[in-house]
């Protein structure tokens, strides 16, 4: 009875599956705009007319969701962050060495009004979701949050422009000064320990850049790896056989790394006498506690 019973289901499964398939491809043919899924491919670097970016080997990190699009050059220990675009694609952009554009900002070019690239020097800090738009800066600049540099600004070295203010087209930001508002203006001048302050930032950025470049190189089988350690050591009892670096050459079973296999009390029975015995020793001391605290009572 079970043999015909698995091939009735056997037949039945079949069957519809066949179904399935025939309703598919009638649905397939009352579609107006027919749909067909693709990858999306990285947009991490992409050519323009020819012309790819040009991004030094020694530079920090380029995040995978950034983009980098035409004509581009980056020098060493710079860094472009997580959903940043970096677009020069009508003219070009120039970015010096130990320099960071933040997460979501956006670097840019005009062509169609006015002919102006986009350079920007070193030890410069772009914040997140700025906007650096057809201008230049020079060395040792920072930029905050959300700030806007347009069309033909010029922002000499040593300088800070606040968070969300707004350069308005053909501003020049004189050195070692501090710019805020909307539009913006000087507020005043910077102290010494702010001017020290613009270069240890953009120092700081760019060893934090080397840190996310080093974890997003891992692969699927390193990340893995690792999280199998870390669970590994926040779940195994200090009494059981702990993981060791080197081969065990008396390892004839080929098992491979201690700890998922030897350790289980399914080819190591002691284990499991030992962790009962751990277990009934925890609840005698459990009630032995609980009758203390009634006779407490």
């Amino acid at each position: 009875m079970s043999s015909i019973a698995g091939r009735v289901l056997l037949a039945a499964s079949r069957a519809a599956r066949t179904f399935g398939g025939v309703l598919d491809n009638f649905g397939a043919t009352l579609e107006v705009a027919k749909h067909t899924e693709r990858l999306v491919p990285s947009t991490r670097f992409v050519a323009v007319d020819g012309v790819a970016p040009d991004v030094s080997e020694n530079a920090s990190f380029v995040a995978p969701s950034a983009s980098v699009i035409g004509d581009v050059n980056m020098g060493k220990r710079s860094s472009i962050w997580y959903g940043a675009t970096v677009r020069g694609d009508v003219n070009k952009i120039r970015i010096g060495e130990n320099t960071s554009i933040g997460d979501r900002a956006v670097v840019h070019v005009a062509k169609i009004h006015a002919d102006f690239e986009v350079s920007i020097g070193d030890n410069v800090t772009i914040g997140p979701c700025a906007v650096i738009h057809a201008c230049k800066l020079c060395d040792d600049v920072m930029v905050g949050a959300s700030a806007q540099i347009l069309d033909g600004c010029i922002v000499e070295s040593s300088s800070i422009i606040s968070p969300g203010a707004l350069v308005t087209s053909g501003t020049k930001v004189s050195g070692g000064q501090l710019w805020g508002g909307s539009p913006a203006k000087k507020i005043r001048d910077l102290t010494e320990d702010e001017k020290a302050y613009i270069g240890l930032t953009a120092s700081e950025q760019s060893k934090l850049a080397q840190m996310h470049a080093f974890e997003n190189s891992k692969g699927y089988e390193q990340i893995a790896a690792e999280n199998d350690d870390y669970e590994d050591e926040q779940l195994r009892d200090v009494d059981f056989f702990q993981p060791k670096e080197w081969k065990d050459r008396d390892d004839i079973l080929g098992q491979g790394h201690p700890g998922y296999i030897f350790n289980s009390t399914l080819t190591h029975p002691e284990e499991g006498l030992k962790l009962l015995k751990k277990r009934l020793k925890a609840e005698e001391a459990r009630k032995v506690a609980e009758a203390d605290g009634k006779e407490a009572m």
